[in-house]
């Protein structure tokens, strides 16, 4: 009954299940090319759907009316000219952008969209945004990203190794890319809530790439001392290890997020909340799928061009074969590592025995 209820995180936990996520790198590296590509053609051809803070223009904002969002949009766009974007508030409100409005069209659209509704024109609040506001915050934005990039390669380069620091910095780029690409997909408008949006998921998108990490630098001490595993042996291990600590985080971590997008912005009608919660969303289900099959496979990719870790292979790979071919078990005790084992299975997978052996806490 006791194994009945053994959950699949602790199985993989103890090492009793894996998936060979490094074995199927390929696969991985494939579909998030294809990823990519989309996203990279859909902001080609589609580009940005991108807010009045960038592009100057003006902003209406009147009392709850009996007037339909499509309807309200048909006459902003009849008195100014210019494509309208029409946002009903949780009050029953109406928000209406406009963009490339001056402060003499702003008057006369106002005026219109006064006589059509059926308000009062001094209940109409309007408010101009000039563009270079938004140039202003999008500079700061490219900045802050690129000060942020340099600093991450510098500390994961120190705190672990240049290849670490490689693979990370490849995994931002694609989930910021992705991120970027689906706002051009769905067509939501950029605003500065976007950008701060942006900016936090980097951290997140981190998060869980050092968790695996810290995993794998342990795991991989005194590594060629040893001729059982290959350094992508042992990568493929750390990530089992921290598959469902990071399932778990990112799920709880997605549901508020999720909140803000389907009921805050979607039911609720709050335009600041979908232009932040959609890059929550896709940034940080983006960096858990990074930190898993783009990041640490990347790390292993380069590691096993060092010469050190090609011999670690051919060696691994010739015990193997001969152990084959005596028909002894693949996974039997290593008389010339077993302190390392003890410490690879205790760091990677949380098991106090090798693997194959019982754990202490499980008789």
């Amino acid at each position: 009954m006791a194994k009945k209820r053994d959950s699949l995180g602790a199985r993989l936990n103890r090492g009793e299940v894996a998936y060979d996520f490094i074995g199927n790198r390929k696969l991985w590296y494939s579909l998030s090319i294809l990823i990519t590509i989309t996203a990279i053609v859909a902001l080609a051809v589609r580009g940005l759907n991108m807010g009045i803070e960038f592009q100057g223009g003006a902003v209406f904002t009147t009392p709850k009316s009996e007037v339909s969002v499509s309807q309200a949009r048909e006459y902003a766009e009849e008195a100014s000219g210019h494509d309208a974007l029409v946002q009903e508030l949780g009050s029953g409100a109406l928000r209406i952008q406009v963009g490339g409005l001056d402060t003499a069209k702003s008057d006369q659209v106002r005026s219109e969209l006064a006589k059509d509704l059926g308000i009062a024109e001094d209940k109409i609040a309007a408010e101009l945004v000039g563009p270079s506001w938004g140039e202003q915050i999008a500079n700061k934005a490219w900045t802050g990203l690129a000060v942020f990039m340099i600093l991450v390669v510098i500390y994961l380069a120190i705190a672990f190794e240049w290849r670490m620091a490689v693979a990370a910095l490849i995994a931002l780029i694609h989930d910021l890319t992705i991120t970027v690409g689906i706002y051009s997909l769905v067509g939501f408008e950029v605003t500065v809530g976007t950008v701060i949006g942006l900016l936090t998921i980097l951290g997140y998108s981190l998060y869980d790439t050092v968790v695996v990490f810290d995993s794998l630098k342990e795991g991989t001490k005194d590594i060629t001392k040893q001729t059982r595993y290959t350094y992508s042996d042992l990568a493929n291990r750390s990530i089992n290890g921290t598959l469902i600590r990071s399932i778990n985080t990112t799920v709880v971590a997605l549901l508020p997020v999720a909140g803000l997008l389907f009921i805050g912005g979607g039911v609720l009608g709050a335009g600041m909340l979908n232009d932040i919660s959609l890059s929550l969303f896709v940034g940080l289900a983006a960096g858990a799928y990074s930190s898993i099959f783009i990041a640490t496979p990347l790390v292993a990719d380069l590691k096993e061009r060092e010469p050190a870790m090609k011999a670690l292979k051919k060696r691994v790979l010739a015990k193997r074969a001969s152990a084959a071919d005596k028909g002894e078990p693949l996974d039997g005790p290593d008389e010339d590592a077993d302190g390392f084992l003890d410490e690879v299975e205790t760091t990677v997978v949380g098991q106090r025995g090798r693997r194959g052996r019982p754990s202490e806490n499980h008789g």
